[in-house]
């Protein structure tokens, strides 16, 4: 049964935005809508995860990886539509930080939940190396290739290439969606300590249909809101939505920070279930949707949008994504993890979380 506080908030969330919509909000105005904003964020994604677990493993995953990036996309465009120059690194601090918060936080966060429990977390490394080497591809693609590139100056792509990446990344992720629900499903769903592939054991409450229905209607209004209200709370320049407690218009590791808390508690609680695959799918599918989505709707709009769009890396930046590919790929070959290797993960993006704080 849906919560009822996921029900409420959606429908604050539209009172708030028809209060608001097209209207110049003060300071305070602003910082009464930014809870609104937040919680219809949650709602949003608790209602996905009702769908999730209504339509199983692996498209349940798929399903909740997509919403948040879908609200992640929507918080990108209305931000970089209405702060000017001041957002050419939105999209790509907002991507990297969720490459490092799905890859080294929740993927860390999942492999010591599960450690702690049966003293070696284990996965199906086939699935589980397929969707790190999908976001591995996509992030060098993306976020490496424009510091190199020489056709524009400055870490940015040319038309042509800004082209050509978001293209792949929409084929590639295409291409993951295929696999991961048609081809080859079992290399997604939990094992056991021999390997063998389990189907879900009913420890998580199933939705009924109508739960799931309603979610589905509840998900799609939250969105609309999660929308209007970022548009709402960022006006030109973003100093009320700065005073206010939101990200900068420049501070894409909020966007991403904000929008994957639920999807954290999900893949914890995933794990705590001793379904350590699932945890993993959400994180790496997650990381993989924001770089897939992301690029081929900032790729659209940027034909719209006015000011320089910077996807290049810098040097620290790519020194802690080439850490994250090698210690990902060293954990995911075994198909089994101990706390040391959660820690490691942990560890990075601590690191990551530190820099930011700290350049």
């Amino acid at each position: 049964m849906l919560a009822r506080w996921t029900v409420l908030v959606p429908l604050l969330a539209v009172f708030a935005l028809a209060a608001t919509w097209g209207r110049s909000l003060p300071g305070v105005a602003v910082a009464i809508v930014v809870p609104a904003l937040i919680g219809a964020v949650l709602a949003a994604v608790h209602h996905a995860e009702v769908v999730a677990l209504r339509v199983g493993e692996p498209f349940g995953s798929l399903v909740l990886a997509i919403a948040v990036t879908v609200i992640e996309v929507a918080l990108i465009l209305t931000l970089m539509g209405s702060g000017g120059d001041e957002t050419a690194t939105l999209a790509r601090d907002t991507v990297f930080a969720a490459v490092m918060i799905t890859c080294n936080g929740i993927f860390g966060l999942c492999l010591l939940v599960g450690a702690l429990r049966r003293r070696v977390a284990v996965f199906n490394a086939e699935g589980t190396g397929a969707a790190l080497a999908t976001v591995t591809t996509l992030a060098t693609l993306s976020l490496v290739l424009p510091t190199f590139t020489t056709s524009k100056p400055g870490p940015e792509f040319s038309p042509a290439q800004l082209a050509f990446a978001a293209v792949a990344s929409l084929a590639l992720y295409g291409l993951f969606v295929m696999v991961q629900t048609v081809r080859h499903p079992d290399d997604f769903l939990p094992v056991e300590a021999d390997g063998v592939v389990t189907e879900d054991d009913g420890r998580a409450e199933l939705p009924s249909g109508r739960a799931a229905l309603a979610g589905l209607g509840l998900l799609v209004v939250a969105l609309i809101c999660v929308v209007g209200l970022a548009k709402v709370v960022s006006p030109p320049g973003g100093s009320a939505g700065g005073s206010a407690g939101l990200p900068p218009t420049g501070g894409g590791g909020g966007v991403a920070r904000r929008v994957r808390l639920p999807d954290t508690r999900a893949a914890g609680r995933a794990a705590r279930r001793d379904q350590v695959q699932i945890g993993l799918n959400l994180a790496l599918g997650s990381g993989m949707a924001s770089i897939g989505l992301t690029i081929p709707a900032i790729a659209v709009a940027s034909i719209w949008l006015d000011g320089p769009l910077v996807l290049g890396l810098g040097a620290t930046q790519m020194v802690l994504l080439a850490l994250t590919v090698v210690v990902g790929g060293l954990t995911v070959v075994p198909g089994r993890a101990t706390l040391l290797q959660g820690g490691v993960h942990l560890a990075v993006f601590a690191a990551f979380v530190g820099l930011a704080a700290s350049p």
